[in-house]
């Protein structure tokens, strides 16, 4: 009765940011999105991908967590990218193959709009920020103007390898981004166990968030982060200190992919709490996560891209434009709105059995293990949120965080229902609404 206490309220606050945001967007226009609180209007379609999705959705209830519990890990992890990848696409493909992948990185906003402007990076690294006001001469796109360089450079590595326009760009967004599930399953088989693992597996493919990762390039900047965390789990685990400098090396590129995603540092920081007894035995693993992550900016920095500017000048542009206009008050829950779209409803009531369980120091210790990561990242989420820095948006923006909340499903009973309840909402959302990304 308390998880379904706990979904219902949740359904009941996306009911009021919906409400409450069309009232505020049709009296004052101050929101800036088409259906509050997603960045989406009403527009119900069907398309290609529709059959698709509905029969991975069928499969994924009837057969999922089965699935997950049988097949051997090494086929497991595998599988579930594939799975995650096409259920991504399928979702995707609902809006079309053009509309729903090859444009949605070319539109005026976007990182492709940039690239042409990269011919001689160094030099372009060395006068980035004097193109980041909207007063500034030749300003940046918005997205290209709102992270560090990191991700803008992605696409244009991908132009200069041959694999150019939007089509490959959202490809590329949608393979590196299915890998998060996998990323997430190794960190919580090393720091939970494997069968708390392997019940998260069908949630984690089936997430409701791949509306959005389908195409946006947060997908693979959730990627990057995820991998970061992933690795630091398996080298406070005893699976080998080197993982460390690799997983600094992935948090460091994080840093240079997304600003806000400096905040992964939260849930790392819950990894080495519960990798603490390792990190006693061989106090070399900090040392290699140190190294690691200054490789990144220091390669940055030596070329001339100063991050802390660039993010002061990005703080200022961001009140010139529709944050300076969106209001505080409306997207600070409205936002955790958007976080019940992306996570789903089993989600809230696993993350309402992991508080508990925090609590109870009589449970499993796995399930304590479990229930402070799934925390950590709920924690993330939050500190995004309350700094203002994060209205509107927030159902791509926060999809690095909101990965580490879908473990938490592995504490409900009845996988099966659950799962229909996740499937459920994208399905809904992909075909009533036409989404942003």
């Amino acid at each position: 009765m308390l998880d379904l206490a706990a979904a219902t309220a949740a359904a009941l606050l996306v009911v009021a940011a919906v409400l409450v945001g069309r009232h505020i967007e049709g009296t004052y226009g101050t929101l800036h999105v088409g259906w509050p609180p997603l960045y989406a209007n009403w527009l119900p379609h069907t398309g290609p991908g529709t059959v698709p999705a509905l029969v991975l959705a069928g499969l994924l209830v009837a057969y999922g967590p089965a699935v997950a519990a049988r097949l051997p890990w090494r086929i497991l992890l595998p599988g579930a990218w594939a799975a995650a990848t096409a259920w991504i696409l399928s979702l995707a493909l609902v809006d079309g193959r053009h509309r729903g992948i090859a444009v949605r990185l070319t539109t005026r906003y976007e990182y492709l709009q940039s690239i042409d402007r990269f011919h001689d990076i160094p030099a372009t690294l060395r006068d980035f920020t004097h193109h980041i006001l909207l007063d500034s001469p030749d300003h940046w796109p918005a997205h290209t103007a709102g992270h560090p360089p990191g991700a803008t450079l992605t696409f244009v590595l991908l132009d200069r390898i041959g694999l150019r326009g939007g089509g490959w760009a959202g490809l590329w967004c949608v393979v590196v981004g299915a890998t998060a599930c996998v990323a997430v399953l190794v960190a919580v088989r090393a720091l939970a166990g494997e069968a708390l693992a392997r019940r998260a597996a069908p949630f984690l493919v089936a997430a409701p968030g791949a509306v959005w990762m389908g195409a946006s390039a947060d997908a693979y900047f959730a990627a990057v982060a995820a991998w970061s965390v992933a690795l630091l789990a398996l080298a406070v685990t005893g699976r080998g200190i080197a993982w460390a400098a690799g997983a600094g090396l992935l948090y460091g590129l994080t840093c240079y992919l997304s600003y806000g995603l400096t905040l992964v540092a939260v849930i790392g920081a819950a990894v080495l709490v519960l990798g603490r007894h390792e990190i006693r035995r061989r106090p070399a693993l900090l040392l290699l996560l140190l190294a690691g992550c200054a490789v990144v900016p220091l390669a940055f920095t030596l070329a001339g891209f100063d991050w802390w500017e660039a993010y002061r000048l990005l703080v200022t542009r961001y009140y010139q434009g529709a944050g300076g206009i969106r209001p505080y008050g409306y997207w600070v829950w409205a936002n955790l709105a958007c976080t019940v779209l992306i996570v789903g409803l089993a989600a809230v009531a696993g993350l309402r059995r992991a508080v508990t369980a925090l609590t109870d120091r009589t449970g499993p210790p796995a399930t304590r293990r479990l229930a402070l990561l799934a925390s950590a990242g709920l924690l993330a989420l939050l500190i995004a949120d309350l700094s203002g820095m994060s209205k509107a948006e927030t159902e791509r923006i926060w999809l690095p965080f909101s990965l580490w909340l879908l473990p938490a499903c592995a504490l409900l009973p009845r996988p099966r229902a659950w799962l229909a309840a996740q499937v459920t909402l994208p399905l809904l959302v992909n075909h009533l609404l036409l989404t942003g990304w």
